[in-house]
């Protein structure tokens, strides 16, 4: 079977591009492509917040509303979805992803997102060294915190040489530190003769010796130039790679993203892979990216160069670009490790950063601004009102991300000046850290969400990933709508929460005026973009805890299926298996699922495997997975064990 890619099933349909929001005369004379009905819809548009169907005609909303009214207008082409009750949402919109970075790796990355034993993760672990052949490198980046674990702990080095005692293994916590084993620290040339990078510490033994702990003190730039020490994968596997990533994107609901840049991810060298997907019609993500600088001190010609050589918003409704950032000047970075001090800005931010800001507004380009603090925030903004008052810069979406400790009156002064604030569930992985520094009562309103909503600040919701936090978006869901941390520790009170409704807005609605897209999409109202995700629970009525378990069971993008499971699983586009034939995506997949409700194993991978082996021998626990959970150290799951031993797996 070809594969089918949106562009293939799409055609030219997909160029309608209407004026309005309302049906044009060629939508209403044409039968639709695709009618989804019997679930429960959820349309954010206030207007029509529940009807009974949808109907999609050239990648568009074309009719919402009651399903006498729209069933019949089905034609002979038109593909008929029965959602046998399942919960219906528009697509999740991160505000805040490394996308296009992840996709690059994502391949050669173990991912630990999810795992809730530290025993399991050494195990997925020492499943993956087995296999990975030199002079390649285990990586674990992030996506995972301490806390989530059972143990409450990472492991130690002496634990990781002996899962590792020759394979490279590169293990980076958050943005604070990174565990190498003794091959990482050789194949990265660190002896005892290597000397600190500035902001930040090579540990060492007694004799000057690296252990294999890097720490961030305080930004991270020691951490990424070391992963940067490692291999690559070569241009089609990158290829390949990155469709990998957005198909896991898919899977948990999200249809589209705005890329943030990133350390080493250089324009527009870095961007060729993303751009053939786009060229070739095969995101199954839609990308806005803003491009961040990569040279400190030259910073200023970085911008000129770009704002000469691109134009604001070029690209189309699958890639385009959305401005500058995160990163403008390296001396406005205060980097978010919670575990040392708040990082003073030197005296020179002032003057790079308007040097920058005044390029941007002469160039009418949009820009987003790291910032995790309120005194940085609070210097920001004087460089920002003083260039305002000369030319003025409220139409430009200009935003500052994170702002974890933003005060009220820089909230006050953003919303004067027209900006926004981007927010992300980094505190859903440092919390624990922020309460230990800083105290609970701070950690209250950190960010302080629903304040911003208060206060009719433009404020949106996303993750941050692929490093510092997660990217399965739920996790942000359920941190803004309980307050707890992967951990299980309360920071927000209920007071500081936000409803089920309100959150979901945030990652859907709300992130259209961050990318300058609203009325286009984010609702599901005639006219809009046809994003749309079809949930295996229902959002609205599920406890709290089990948020962060919700995938999509359907996921539609421009009107084409990307991503299919369970009963919708035939509808789904076929995709190539991950390149190379190591990769940990081939064995593991992406974000693990935490649930434990099957008996005796431990999460969806096992029950995966478990499918995995029934489909290709019918046995289940067989003597491979049996010989494996007999094998399991204390505190391993044994199910999940077993599940590591399945000799259905190919390589």
């Amino acid at each position: 079977m070809p594969e089918i890619t949106r562009r293939t099933m799409a055609g030219g349909a997909a160029a309608l591009g209407l004026a309005t929001l309302n049906r044009s005369p060629a939508m209403a004379a044409s039968a639709p492509d695709l009618i989804l009905h019997n679930g429960r819809i959820t349309t954010l548009d206030r207007g029509r917040p529940a009807p009974e169907a949808v109907a999609v005609t050239g990648g568009r909303f074309s009719a919402v509303g009651d399903a006498d009214a729209i069933l019949p207008t089905a034609g002979p082409g038109t593909r008929m979805i029965d959602l046998k009750g399942r919960r219906l949402i528009p697509g999740l919109i991160d505000n805040h992803l490394h996308i296009i970075r992840g996709g690059l790796n994502f391949n050669m990355e173990l991912r630990w997102d999810g795992v809730r034993s530290l025993a399991d993760a050494m195990g997925m672990l020492r499943a993956q060294v087995a296999i990975t052949p030199p002079p390649q490198w285990v990586r674990i980046v992030g996506g995972f915190t301490e806390h989530q674990f059972a143990e409450k702990r990472l492991p130690t080095l002496d634990e990781i040489n002996a899962v590792a005692p020759d394979t490279p293994v590169f293990i980076l916590h958050l943005y604070d530190r990174a565990l190498l084993n003794g091959a990482a620290l050789r194949a990265a040339g660190y002896t005892k003769d290597t000397p600190n990078p500035p902001g930040g510490e090579i540990q060492r033994g007694p004799d000057g010796t690296p252990t294999g702990l890097l720490l961030a003190r305080p930004n991270a730039t020691i951490l990424y130039a070391t992963l940067a020490r490692g291999p690559t994968l070569p241009f089609d596997y990158q290829l390949n790679s990155t469709r990998h990533f957005l198909r896991d994107l898919n899977r948990l609901g999200v249809t589209g993203a705005i890329d943030a840049g990133g350390g080493y991810q250089n324009y527009p060298d870095d961007y060729k892979v993303i751009q053939k997907l786009a060229d070739d019609g095969e995101l199954t993500v839609r990308i806005a990216y803003n491009l961040f600088t990569q040279k400190p001190k030259a910073e200023k010609e970085d911008f000129l160069r770009w704002t000469g050589s691109a134009k604001y918003q070029q690209g189309d409704d699958y890639f385009r670009l959305n401005g500058a950032g995160e990163m403008l000047v390296f001396s406005a970075a205060d980097f978010e490790d919670f575990r040392v001090e708040r990082p003073e800005m030197p005296p020179e931010m002032e003057p790079e950063l308007e040097a920058v800001a005044r390029i941007l507004v002469q160039n009418r380009w949009p820009w987003r601004l790291h910032a995790t603090y309120d005194q940085t925030i609070d210097r920001a903004l004087n460089v920002f009102e003083k260039v305002n008052a000369e030319m003025p810069i409220g139409d430009l979406h200009w935003i500052f991300d994170h702002a974890e400790t933003v005060s009220e009156r820089n909230l006050e002064r953003i919303a004067r000046l027209g900006g926004g604030v981007a927010v992300q569930h980094r505190m859903a992985y440092q919390g624990e850290y922020f309460v230990e520094r800083y105290g609970a009562r701070a950690a209250e309103a950190t960010p302080p969400v629903a304040k911003m909503l208060e206060m009719g600040v433009k404020v949106s919701a996303g993750t941050d990933a692929t490093r510092v936090a997660s990217y399965n978006p739920w996790v942000a869901l359920y941190w803004l709508t309980t307050g707890k941390t992967v951990g299980g520790l309360r920071i927000t009170p209920e007071r500081n929460t936000i409803d089920r409704e309100t959150a979901l807005r945030m990652m859907t609605e709300k992130v259209t005026w961050f990318s300058n897209e609203e009325g286009k999409k984010g609702l599901i109202a005639e006219g809009m973009l046809a994003d749309l995700a079809v949930l295996d629970r229902d959002y609205f009525s599920i406890p709290g805890d089990e948020i962060q378990d919700v995938t999509s069971l359907l996921t539609v993008v421009g009107g084409v299926v990307v991503h299919g499971a369970g009963d919708f699983a035939s509808l789904a586009p076929p995709l190539p298996p991950a390149m190379p034939d190591w990769s940990p995506v081939r064995r593991f997949g992406g974000y693990q699922d935490r649930r434990a409700e099957a008996p005796g194993a431990k999460g969806a991978f096992a029950r995966a495997v478990a499918r995995c082996c029934d489909a290709a021998c019918g046995v289940h626990g067989h003597d491979h997975a049996r010989a494996w959970a007999a094998s399991a150290p204390a505190g391993a799951d044994k199910g999940f064990w077993g599940a590591l031993g399945c000799s259905c797996w190919a390589f």
